[in-house]
């Protein structure tokens, strides 16, 4: 006799957890993401299909959401798959339900079979005994500023792509503008380039253009400017101009956009202006309004004083990321370790395996890791702790550390609104050299002899 086949969608029991176990969320849901379909889960005594598939259109989310109302449930816990989550996240917590977006590697299903069916019944069970932790996710306003943040950073990428094919343009009809300027989009560059794509040939001319401040003279710049002119190489120069210039107008667009976002934020400033001694050179990049102002606005503590983030562009950047309310950490080391700026801890059997940092993708610790690296020549005390680093463990390895204490810096000036003060580099060198011969004297004293100074010995 034939077994008769069940269906994909049949109910099937969820795998069995300890009885001894507390359920802690006891009005909970489980979600499993997808493009096309989610699958939703909650706990048998709520309706007597525990298990439903949902489609992803509004309607379908709107039904979804209307179904967990009337079973009670209260919290939810959805599996962070792409983006796909997104909009479902935002229906739910308008409608009161908390929310909870897990990273899937903490999802991962008992040994068996494989399907969403399950896959949202597992993660109801481990959000009922209170076994999944949520991601991180920063206010709404927080969030607004962010999607900002990130639509910009791709809209400079873009346009630096497109700077590449202008050089690669240049260099096909030999023409090595590019070994005798720095920047071929600065004044110089621009200049020469629009009076090529207008028509001009003549190398000399070209080179007239140059700016006054540029470091190669006249005749250096003629000399790289003897090229083949191809057509279709000209055609490939005309685009990727248009299209550099196209992002950047696109990027004034939505630096005017942030800009009235940010005006309407409560201001946390007390009406305290910044003044800098000396005006600093703004880059390219940059937004032509005053983001240092802005960021004490947000945070209520000037944090552009922190060395590293003195543009104030890269602070607002991070502030996208991590907002100003720093009770998701408790404390200063939570927060570095939530950045993937620690080390990493593998031990078995009473053996250290390795200390490697573990593998993380997080967008603040990045911009924590170049504010590190800004500091490779500044003056100041947290460079000169970078370049000792550096000296003794390599530059990998002072960057994580640099930006690791960066991070507990800016953690403090956010959960106490206090400035950061540079103690200087000569202060640094001077505490280190102190800690230095107290270890040597305590060394020395453990051997049975005595630490004197050449000075003092040479007096005697």
């Amino acid at each position: 006799m034939a077994r008769r086949k069940k269906s994909r969608n049949q109910a099937v029991p969820a795998p069995a957890l300890p009885q001894s176990l507390e359920q802690v969320n006891l009005h909970a849901a489980g979600i499993d993401c997808g493009a096309t379909e989610h699958y939703v889960a909650v706990s048998d005594d709520r309706d007597p299909q525990p298990v439903r598939k949902f489609g992803t259109f509004t309607a379908d989310l709107l039904a979804l959401v209307q179904w967990l109302l009337q079973c009670g449930i209260t919290t939810v816990a959805l599996e962070s798959t792409g983006v796909y989550w997104i909009p479902l996240y935002e229906l739910l917590v308008t409608h009161g339900i908390e929310c909870l977006v897990v990273d899937p590697r903490r999802l991962k299903n008992v040994p068996g079979r494989k399907t969403d069916w399950l896959d949202c019944q597992w993660i109801q069970k481990l959000h009922t005994f209170g076994l999944l932790r949520g991601s991180f996710r920063p206010d709404d306003e927080i969030c607004v500023l962010r999607s900002y943040m990130r639509q910009r950073d791709t809209l400079v990428r873009y346009a630096a792509q497109h700077i590449q094919h202008m050089q690669k343009a240049l260099e096909q009809m030999n023409l090595k503008l590019t070994e005798v300027i720095s920047d071929i989009t600065g004044v110089t560059g621009l200049r020469i380039i629009d009076a090529i794509l207008a028509g001009e040939r003549d190398p000399e001319t070209l080179a007239a253009l140059r700016h006054e401040k540029c470091q190669n003279d006249e005749a250096t710049i003629a000399l790289a400017l003897e090229g083949n002119w191809r057509e279709e190489h000209l055609f490939a120069l005309r685009q990727a101009v248009e299209l550099y210039r196209f992002y950047h107008q696109k990027i004034s667009e939505l630096d005017r956009q942030i800009e009235t976002y940010l005006q309407r934020l409560p201001d946390k400033s007390g009406g305290e202006i910044i003044e800098r001694s000396r005006p600093r050179s703004r880059s390219r990049n940059e937004p032509a309004f005053n983001v240092p102002q802005y960021v004490l606005q947000l945070s209520g503590v000037d944090l552009t004083t922190l060395d590293g983030f003195r543009c104030g562009y890269n602070m607002l950047d991070l502030l996208s990321e991590i907002g100003t309310d720093m009770s998701a950490w408790p404390d200063e080391k939570h927060f570095a370790s939530w950045l993937g700026l620690c080390p990493g801890i593998k031990k078995t059997g009473g053996r250290w395996l390795s200390g490697a940092r573990p593998k993380n993708a997080c967008r603040a610790a990045r911009i924590f890791r170049l504010a590190a690296y800004a500091l490779s020549r500044a003056k100041c005390a947290l460079g000169a702790f970078f370049r000792r680093l550096k000296a003794r463990l390599g530059s990998p390895k002072a960057i994580t550390a640099t930006a690791h204490k960066l991070a507990r810096i800016l953690y403090r000036m956010l959960k106490y609104g206090k400035p950061y003060v540079d103690q200087g580099m000569e202060y640094y060198e001077q505490k280190y050299r102190q800690r230095v011969l107290k270890n040597l004297k305590r060394r020395a004293a453990e051997l049975g002899f005595e630490l004197v100074a050449v000075a003092a010995a040479a007096a005697n």
